[in-house]
C-alpha cells in the first residue's frame, strides 16, 4: 500500500489482548482552514465534557482497526441528548461522543433506507445502480448486484473477516444477499422494516436469517441484534474485522420490549392482507418513541460493554450514524423536513466516531460530510483499494482524522423522485416538489426559511449547473407505469 494508506498503520493480526491505557490527551484547538462548526457545535447544556474543535493527534501508531460500524434507522438529527433532545436520554451514545468525535454537518447519502445503504456500501451516489434507484426498494425486482464491489467484498481481499448484523434492505432472495456481496456472515432481516416480535414484514412474510436460511426466534428483535453483534465482537478474531451493526430502531411499527399486545393486534392486520398493520399508522406517540430510542441506547451500550471485555476497544473503530432523517415523532429541531425530504431534516444525521489509539477524546467537527466518503475512509484505513472500474464518489477523511489535512472543497449531491440539492461549502441548493430553485447559506439558516435565490443569482446559478452536470451521469429513474 502507498503511505498515504498506511500513515502508522500496522498489518499485523488482530488477536484478543489486555486493554491498553485509555487515551487521555486533551483536545487542541481547531485546525487552520477547518469550516466553522454549525452552532450546533458547542456541548450542549448541562454536558460533563466541553467539546474542543477537531483536531487530528499526528504521529500515532496503530494496527490496522477493526471496524464496529452502527447504524440506527429513522433517527432524527436531534434525537440523541448530546444532539440536542430535551426529553430522550442517550448516555451510551453521548459517552460514545464524548471518546472520540461527534460531527455536527454529517449527512446520509440518501433520504430514505435502502439507497443510504446502497451509498455506504459502494461508495457512489445511489443512482450509479439500478437498485439504487429504488426510494427504498420495495419488491424482488432490483437489489445490489452481487458483482458490484462493496466495502465488504474490497476488506474481505485485503484480509478482514466480514459480517453484517440487522437490516440489509438492498434486495432479496433468491438473487441479492449480504453473503453474495461480501459478508462472510449475515443475520437479520432483508426488507425494509419488520415486527419486532413476529418477524413478519411488508409482504406479511416472516423475516429473519442466518445466511440465506430462515432463523426462527420471536423475541424482541433488538434483543436478539444486541445478543448476536456482542457475540461477534467478543469472539477471538485472529483478523481484523469489520461488522455492520444495522439495527431497526427506532424504525415503525412503534413497539417497546414488552408490548405484546400492540404486536398482536398488529400481526392480526398484517395477516389480513393489509399494509397499514406494519406501517402502524393508527398508533405510537412521542412517549414509545422515546422508549425505543433510549433503548437503542441501551443496546449499543451492551455491544460496546461486551468489546471493551474483549481486549480490542483500543484498536477497534466505533462509528454511529442514522440511515436517513428521522420520522413522525422524531425531534430534529432547529432542521426542516424529515425523511424521504431532501431538505436537512431528512438527510442531516447524528454521527459519532470513535477509535482510541488514533483519535483524542472530546472532540467536534462541523466538517460537511455524507455517507459514501466512510466507505472512502474505510477502505483507506484498513488498507484496500477501490476496483478502479467503479469509481467512489466519497473521498476519504483519513488524511483528515490522522493527519489534520484539510480536504478539497467540493460538492455533496443528493437526488431523489421530485427533488435534488446540492451542499458546497455553508451554501446548499435546494429544489423541492413544488419546482422552485431556492438557496440556503447554511452557517447562518439552518432551517432553511431565508430563501437567497434572488439575492445570489450567479452563485445560484453556478450550483445549479454543478447538480446538472453530476445528475447528467446518473442513472435516470423509470418512468412511472
Amino acid at each position: 500500500m502507498p503511505s498515504s494508506d498506511t500513515d502508522n498503520i500496522s498489518r499485523g493480526p488482530l488477536t484478543r489482548r489486555a486493554f491498553g491505557t485509555a487515551v487521555g490527551a486533551t483536545a487542541a484547538t481547531a485546525a487552520v482552514g477547518l469550516p466553522a462548526a454549525s452552532p450546533a457545535a458547542a456541548a450542549p447544556a448541562g454536558s460533563a465534557t466541553q467539546e474542543q474543535p477537531f483536531r487530528a493527534a499526528r504521529g500515532r501508531h496503530s494496527r490496522r482497526p477493526n471496524i464496529l460500524f452502527i447504524l440506527g434507522d429513522d433517527l432524527g438529527w436531534a434525537d440523541l441528548s448530546s444532539y440536542g433532545s430535551p426529553d430522550i436520554r442517550t448516555p451510551n451514545l453521548d459517552r460514545l461522543g464524548r471518546q472520540g468525535v461527534r460531527f455536527t454537518d454529517a449527512y446520509a447519502g440518501s433520504a430514505t433506507c435502502s439507497p443510504t445503504r446502497f451509498s455506504l456500501y459502494t461508495g457512489r451516489y445511489p443512482g450509479r445502480t439500478k437498485g439504487g434507484l429504488a426510494e427504498p426498494i420495495a419488491d424482488r425486482s432490483v437489489g445490489l448486484d452481487p458483482t458490484h464491489p462493496t466495502l465488504a467484498s474490497l476488506l474481505r481481499g485485503d484480509g478482514y473477516a466480514t459480517a453484517l448484523i440487522g437490516k440489509w434492505h438492498c434486495g432479496y432472495l433468491p438473487d441479492y444477499s449480504p453473503t453474495k456481496s461480501g459478508w462472510d456472515e449475515f443475520f437479520g432481516n432483508f426488507g425494509g422494516a419488520l415486527e419486532y416480535y413476529s418477524k413478519l414484514g411488508l409482504g406479511g412474510e416472516y423475516d429473519l436469517y442466518e445466511g440465506d436460511a430462515e432463523y426462527k426466534d420471536l423475541r424482541y428483535y433488538t434483543r436478539i441484534l444486541t445478543e448476536r453483534a456482542s457475540e461477534y465482537v467478543a469472539r477471538d478474531h485472529d483478523r481484523p474485522w469489520l461488522l455492520n451493526l444495522n439495527f431497526t430502531t427506532p424504525h415503525w411499527p412503534w413497539i417497546a420490549e414488552g408490548d405484546t399486545a400492540e404486536s398482536a393486534e398488529i400481526v392480526r392486520k398484517i395477516k389480513e392482507g393489509g399494509l397499514g398493520g406494519l406501517f402502524h399508522a393508527d398508533g405510537g406517540s412521542v412517549a414509545k418513541y422515546k422508549e425505543m430510542v433510549e433503548d437503542l441506547d441501551r443496546s449499543v451500550g451492551e455491544v460496546l460493554k461486551a468489546l471493551r471485555r474483549s481486549g480490542q476497544e483500543e484498536d477497534t473503530l466505533v462509528f454511529f450514524a442514522s440511515d436517513n432523517g428521522g420520522e413522525r415523532f422524531s425531534y430534529q429541531w432547529p432542521l426542516s423536513g424529515n425523511k424521504s425530504s431532501l431538505q436537512e431534516g431528512g438527510i442531516r444525521v447524528p454521527a459519532v466516531l470513535r477509535w482510541p489509539a488514533r483519535i483524542d477524546p472530546g472532540q467536534v467537527s462541523g466538517l460537511p460530510l455524507f455517507s459514501p466518503d466512510w466507505t472512502a475512509t474505510l477502505l483507506e484505513l484498513g488498507g484496500a483499494r477501490p476496483d478502479p472500474a467503479y469509481p467512489l464518489d466519497g473521498i476519504s477523511l483519513a488524511g483528515y482524522l490522522l493527519r489534520g489535512e484539510q480536504p478539497k472543497e467540493r460538492d455533496l449531491f443528493w437526488r431523489v423522485r421530485g427533488e435534488r440539492a446540492l451542499r458546497r461549502g455553508d451554501w446548499k441548493y435546494y429544489r423541492g416538489k413544488g419546482g422552485a430553485d431556492q438557496l440556503f447559506q447554511l452557517a447562518r439558516d439552518q432551517r432553511e426559511q431565508a430563501d437567497r435565490a434572488a439575492a445570489e443569482p450567479a452563485l445560484l446559478a453556478e450550483l445549479k449547473a454543478a447538480w446538472e452536470r453530476t445528475d447528467a451521469g446518473l442513472l435516470p429513474y423509470p418512468k412511472a407505469s
